[in-house]
């Protein structure tokens, strides 16, 4: 579903992605690890069109979008879950829900009613501000967003960041349910390696830019933990 080739993306003179080649397949789970400063949200932005490649094609659902602007990917189905979650802190939740509804492809201006379902407290605080919501919550108002814009690829940067534990597992089980209750393929950085091994199918690891290693989560070892992902 998602083709990337040769990639590569500079800050300055600084080389931040070296010819980074990899392939998600639709329905799957993807998860890019590596430490930090590696280029995994550098990666990311790059997918997303927030920074513009400076080498390399990319490939979605068989179209080139290596040139697309960040709103035309949207609406070609690629959704976006920053790290940071980055919500408006003075808008309403229901007003974060409804900030990128003009990208959706059919142009409805409603929020789908699948968001509240996914999400009930959502519902139950649309009026309040989102920057008064806990962190857990604001991950689930940032997801709901993505998912307002009706993706077909949910692209997801380090969901448990500055999440307390037990709700760690809820978002597992969301990622799981959009995956196995709408189809949606899944791509995600994550740093935590029992959540991506409970939630992954596939992983890539980075290091110093380049991609070194991939396989099936289940092929993962403790060397290769060793070698690129343990501090």
């Amino acid at each position: 579903m998602l083709k990337v080739s040769g990639l590569n993306q500079y800050y300055g003179e600084s080389h931040i992605l070296r010819d980074v080649s990899f392939e998600v397949e639709r329905n799957a789970c993807a998860c890019v690890m590596g430490r930090n400063g590696v280029g995994k949200t550098t990666l990311l932005k790059c997918l997303m069109g927030l920074l513009p490649a400076r080498g390399g094609r990319t490939l979605f659902a068989g179209e080139d979008i290596t040139r697309l602007p960040p709103g035309e990917r949207a609406r070609r189905g690629l959704g976006y879950v920053p790290q940071g979650r980055q919500i408006f802190p003075l808008l309403t939740v229901r007003e974060n829900l409804e900030i990128g509804l003009p990208a959706r492809r059919d142009r409805s201006r409603r929020i789908p009613s699948f968001i509240y379902e996914f999400f009930p407290l959502l519902r139950e605080m649309a009026n309040r501000r989102g920057g008064d919501l806990s962190g857990g919550q604001q991950q689930q108002l940032a997801i709901g967003r993505a998912l307002a814009l009706d993706p077909s690829f949910l692209i997801l940067d380090e969901p448990t960041e500055g999440i307390q534990p037990n709700i760690v597992q809820d978002i597992a089980q969301t990622i799981r349910r959009l995956g196995r209750d709408m189809g949606l393929t899944v791509m995600l950085v994550e740093q935590k390696v029992p959540f991506a091994r409970n939630l992954a199918d596939k992983f890539m690891i980075m290091d110093r830019g380049s991609l070194v290693r991939d396989g099936r989560m289940s092929e993962l070892d403790n060397g290769t933990i060793r070698d690129f992902l343990s501090v």
